[in-house]
């Protein structure tokens, strides 16, 4: 009997510890199952990053950094129903009759084909005319000045003077340099191709130090005008900004500019900070509405009012649209957004200085929005979320001021030329050349706005500032 009851002890004891070593072994698959959950949501978020990755169609990524290009439909551009070419009723161009004639060549019959005859004095009958437009041969002009001295009969002697414009023994004209200007400044032409330019067309044997020294003349005389272009802009209600990196001489340096739809203002600097901002414009903007794209910098200047671009909002949230499907916040904000640059449009000046209902529904939403909870695995959509809540007051006031603008794609138009220089051209190889590409570049674009002749312009500076 007490045999028994102590082999049922034991029994007993086995299956206690039996059961107490499953629930450690339970408990230890658990705590592993937790950890392999938790990292799994962590490498299907960053698998999520490297499938989705930041370019130009749906960040703040210029596409010289794309590594590769993106899909062609993947543009922020919605479809639309139109077909693809011209459109109805678009002004097509073709090549016209001119009005001038310089010169006329008459071809007449000199004799009948059929009998021989003579038909020099039979009267003629005109048919048809054709025309071919075409450029003379291209050769320079030399002129030479000559100065003379000339004694009264009170034996006072007189000499003449050279014009002002004429101050060396021989030198290169103001059409001269206002041409290599042009080809420097608008078609990005480097010095080379500039030099093989002027010997094989215009059989002009210019060097490549003659074409810097007439370049850097042609921005001395610029200068007047560049810092008229900055004194107007000053006093704009509106002024877009934006930078973009360089090289000069092989170090990062910077552009920045400062644009509206009158006026082109840029500056070379070798920092992206606000000092460059304090160097220019240290009293700040306080006459205008600021817009850009959220860098940091850009806020800490004195303006009457700041507006974020929208354009990089959007693709903000197309990328975080594309990170996480599910985001109903992301696809909302964007939706806002496309509704009220569509709102823009069709907004008239009794919209904007009274009340517009439709306006108050897309504050009202944007204020929802601002605050909605996201779902903590969407990272990302957070992050951006608690930027715009900083500047909730910059998002939508393009839709309270008439000359504001939605996007601040005029900027960027502005900074790409600067890209399509060092594509074509390479770096600048000194700091006074990046300088004086950017005085040279800002009349030019205040010259294309203005409706200008670009080469009429670069010439009226040329021999203004021989004056």
């Amino acid at each position: 009997m007490l045999f028994l009851c102590v082999h049922k002890y034991y029994n007993f004891l086995d299956t206690k510890i039996l059961i107490e070593s499953l629930l450690n072994q339970i408990n230890h698959l658990q705590h592993a199952l937790d950890r392999l959950a938790a990292e799994n949501i962590s490498l299907n978020s960053k698998l999520s990053v490297l499938k989705n990755k930041k370019n130009s169609n749906n960040s703040h990524t210029p596409p010289s950094k794309d590594e590769n290009r993106p899909l062609r439909n993947q543009s922020l551009r919605e479809k639309s129903d139109k077909k693809v070419g011209g459109q109805p009723n678009h002004e097509g161009k073709t090549l016209e009759c001119s009005g001038v004639i310089d010169e006329v060549i008459e071809h007449l019959p000199g004799f009948c084909n059929c009998c021989g005859e003579d038909l020099k004095n039979v009267p003629e009958d005109l048919i048809e005319t054709r025309q071919v437009i075409d450029i003379p041969v291209i050769k320079p002009i030399c002129t030479e000045h000559r100065i003379y001295r000339k004694t009264c009969s009170c034996g006072h002697q007189m000499e003449s003077k050279f014009p002002t414009y004429v101050s060396a023994k021989i030198q290169y004209g103001t059409s001269v340099e206002s041409l290599i200007g042009y080809l420097h400044t608008r078609q990005y032409m480097p010095y080379k191709r500039m030099q093989e330019f002027f010997n094989d067309v215009m059989d002009l044997p210019v060097s490549v130090g003659g074409i810097n020294n007439i370049l850097n003349r042609l921005v001395l005389k610029a200068k007047p005008h560049y810092e008229q272009i900055k004194k107007r802009l000053y006093q704009s209600q509106f002024i877009g900004t934006d930078e973009t990196g360089i090289k000069v001489n092989g170090e990062n340096n910077w552009m920045w500019t400062w644009q509206n739809e009158d006026l082109t203002f840029i500056v070379h600097s070798d920092n992206r900070g606000s000092k460059t901002i304090e160097d220019n414009f240290s009293e700040g903007l306080p006459n205008a509405v600021l817009q850009h794209d959220r860098f940091a910098c850009h806020f800490n200047c004195d303006a009457l009012h700041h507006q974020i671009c929208t354009a990089h909002l959007l693709r903000d949230l197309k990328y975080i649209v594309e990170l996480y499907s599910d985001c109903t916040w992301a696809v909302e904000m964007k939706a806002l957004l496309t509704n009220a640059i569509q709102l823009k449009k069709v907004l008239t000046s009794k919209d904007y200085y009274g009340q517009c209902k439709e306006r108050e529904k897309l504050q009202l939403q944007l204020e929802q929005l601002i605050v909605m909870e996201i779902d903590a695995d969407h990272s990302k959509a957070k992050t951006l979320q608690k930027s715009l809540l900083k500047h909730q007051q910059y998002i939508l006031y393009f839709l309270y001021h008439p000359k504001v603008p939605p996007d601040n794609n005029g900027s960027e138009r502005a900074i790409r030329n600067i890209k399509v220089k060092q594509k074509i051209s390479g770096q600048f190889k000194s700091i006074n050349g990046a300088n004086g590409f950017a005085i040279l570049r800002s009349v030019v674009d205040t010259s294309i706005k203005s409706g200008q002749n670009i080469l009429n312009a670069l010439m009226t500076v040329a021999k203004l500032g021989t004056e």
